[in-house]
């Protein structure tokens, strides 16, 4: 009978420490598990549903060189906010703070906000916790630098996570309070694009990743001008929304003294909530004469600059980088646009070299984390405002397109794979809109690191069965909902267009997937895919972006140099050697290996 009270207090200290314990889950997971608050600011103030306020500043003015190679010029300025004055801590600047993935927070300096680079910046929290922030690069449309810092621990514990200061090593400690709340990037409107026709906003967390998308009559555009400016969505799909210009636009001038740089934002109608937002909209330039020069048969957009480009999303790939953009020279690939994920290696002296050498490579600084489909998305309004592409592939830079029939060529190219001289006349139906390919998936091949004569060369075994497919689409043949799958796009069905595969004799991919632990380990370590967030978290365990057999621990399996290998595949490495092997006094070495 005194057993019971022993067997009540055991059984009380296990449920507490289970309770303590599942309590500090919830709070490290806070990332994945944020919702909307109740209390984000409602559309009767829209002048203050940016939620990207902080500290102002004091410092020296100076220019940037890592900034996106593509980017506006227009002289940005930006509407007067609500800001803290904080004159307790110096050389502090004026800025917006995200928490991202793997506990990361990504600064963003408020519009023409001088800094030099010369100082070394910080992230200090309300608890004095600092960490070193490290310079990412310069937003393209906006010319807002980016930095990014690290969440120190003792910050973590805490169930709400504040902002922190921009300061110099030299900055005073004392810091105002309340800070404003950290903005959390699963539910964010992250970056807007203007068309002529209407503007394209992207968006976290609106939509569901399981397919669900909300209703454009669920949602409307909201503008940071005024008492609150509105207009209607017209499409929701992933993260891509499309709503008209607003009617305040033709006074947008600098006869009236307006800014060009106005916040954007979506409002969820039925729940009153506006989206946090560190996006900006960008009025047209002259809507008046472009109206009149469509009424007078006149084109308002370019004309493609390019037949042929290919597009993929980047991070770190300057080591294999100078071989994908020869390889795919050489088969008709006019233009490569490159979207930046935040690389931080000599990706941007890499691409010097090449444009020097009489290659084409237009980038884009794209630092959101896990938007490769918004990315796409955005890779085809762009293009065809800045008439770059006709059409364009999409591929990533461990994958290789190619025909076994090219063996028997003198002039390889990607072009014969496209149709030619197709009418586009209206009410025509079954126009060829995307050309789709098959991927096939090799392996390690034996190598225990990467192989200096590139990966055409050093990986030569594959699985036998092909995987996926990858794409090369028609700019003006892509669904106006922008709709993709990562390398497929939805085409615009209405207007007569369709898709159409090719044969593996005709065309197929070769995708250097699995590669030398090394190189795998940190390809998946920071992978820019929408579906596998985070490959060591059991999440989408069937997905393709997983790796068969390995599991979700990033340690390397004792037989992983020899998986994936089903069939020996030697077309593309004798292709490339017969195309780019070069004689030295040292003995043959690849086009690639010799200019580096």
């Amino acid at each position: 009978m005194r057993r019971r009270p022993r067997t009540t207090f055991i059984v009380s200290i296990l449920s507490i420490i289970t309770f303590a314990s599942f309590s500090l889950y919830l709070s490290r997971n806070a990332i994945s598990t944020w919702q909307p608050y109740s209390d984000i600011p409602k559309t009767k103030a829209i002048n203050a549903f940016l939620l990207h306020t902080t500290t102002t500043t004091t410092t020296t003015t100076t220019n940037n060189n890592k900034n996106v190679v593509e980017s506006n010029s227009n002289n940005n300025n930006e509407l007067t906010r609500q800001t803290r004055r904080v004159s307790s801590v110096k050389d502090s600047l004026s800025t917006v703070s995200v928490l991202i993935p793997d506990w990361e927070i990504l600064v963003i300096v408020v519009i023409n906000t001088p800094f030099s680079p010369s100082n070394q910046y910080y992230c200090l929290f309300p608890n004095k916790a600092r960490s070193l922030a490290r310079f990412s690069g310069v937003l393209p449309f906006t010319n807002r630098s980016t930095f990014k810092c690290d969440l120190p621990e003792s910050v973590r514990r805490h169930r709400l996570f504040s902002q922190p200061t921009l300061v110099t090593g030299t900055s005073e400690t004392e810091l105002p309070k309340p800070m404003p709340q950290l903005i959390k990037w699963n539910f964010l409107v992250f970056e807007s694009f203007s068309t002529e026709n209407d503007i394209v906003v992207f968006a976290k967390g609106v939509n569901h990743r399981n397919g669900y998308d909300r209703s454009p009559e669920e949602l409307r555009c909201v503008f940071d001008f005024g008492n609150g400016v509105h207009s209607a969505v017209t499409s929701s799909v992933q993260e891509v929304f499309r709503c008209p210009h607003p009617d305040f636009e033709p006074v947008l001038d600098s006869y009236y003294g307006l800014p060009n740089r106005i916040g954007i934002s979506l409002e969820i109608v039925a729940e009153n909530i506006v989206v946090p937002s560190v996006a900006y909209y960008s009025p047209r330039s002259n809507p008046k004469r472009n109206a009149v020069a469509a009424v007078q048969g006149h084109p308002v957009e370019a004309q493609p600059k390019y037949e042929l480009c290919a597009c993929t999303m980047v991070y770190n790939v300057a080591k294999f980088l100078r071989e994908w953009v020869m390889y795919h020279s050489k088969v008709g690939v006019d233009n490569f646009l490159l979207y930046d994920n935040g690389s931080d290696d000599d990706l941007y002296s890499l691409i010097r070299e090449l444009r020097q050498e009489g290659y084409n490579i237009s980038t884009v600084f794209w630092i959101w984390p896990k938007t490769q489909e918004a990315g796409f998305s955005h890779s085809v309004v762009y293009s065809k405002s800045k008439g770059l592409c006709k059409w364009i592939m999409y591929v990533d830079v461990d994958e290789f397109v190619f025909s076994p029939s090219w063996v028997h060529e003198s002039n390889p190219s990607l072009k014969s794979l496209l149709p030619q001289n197709q009418t586009l006349e209206e009410g025509r139906k079954n126009k060829v809109g995307q050309v789709s390919m098959k991927c096939l998936e090799f392996g390690p091949s034996g190598r225990g690191r990467h192989p200096e004569e590139g990966v055409t060369q050093g990986y030569t075994c594959r699985m036998r069965t092909e995987q996926r497919h990858k794409s090369m689409v028609l700019v003006d043949a892509v669904d106006p909902s922008l709709r993709n799958v990562i390398h497929h796009f939805e085409v615009n069905e209405k207007e007569g267009f369709v898709s159409k595969p090719v044969s593996l004799e005709q065309g197929l991919v070769n995708h250097y997937k699995y590669q030398a632990w090394d190189e795998f380990k940190n390809k998946f370590r920071r992978r820019v895919s929408a579906y596998v967030v985070d490959w060591k978290q059991e999440l989408n365990p069937t997905s393709k972006d997983r790796t068969p057999g390995l599991g979700f621990k990033p340690i390397e399996p004792n037989d992983w140099t020899h998986r994936f290998c089903e069939v020996r595949d030697l077309r593309l490495k004798f292709l490339t050697r017969k195309w780019f092997r070069l004689l030295t006094p040292n003995g043959y070495t690849m086009a690639w290996q010799n200019l580096r």
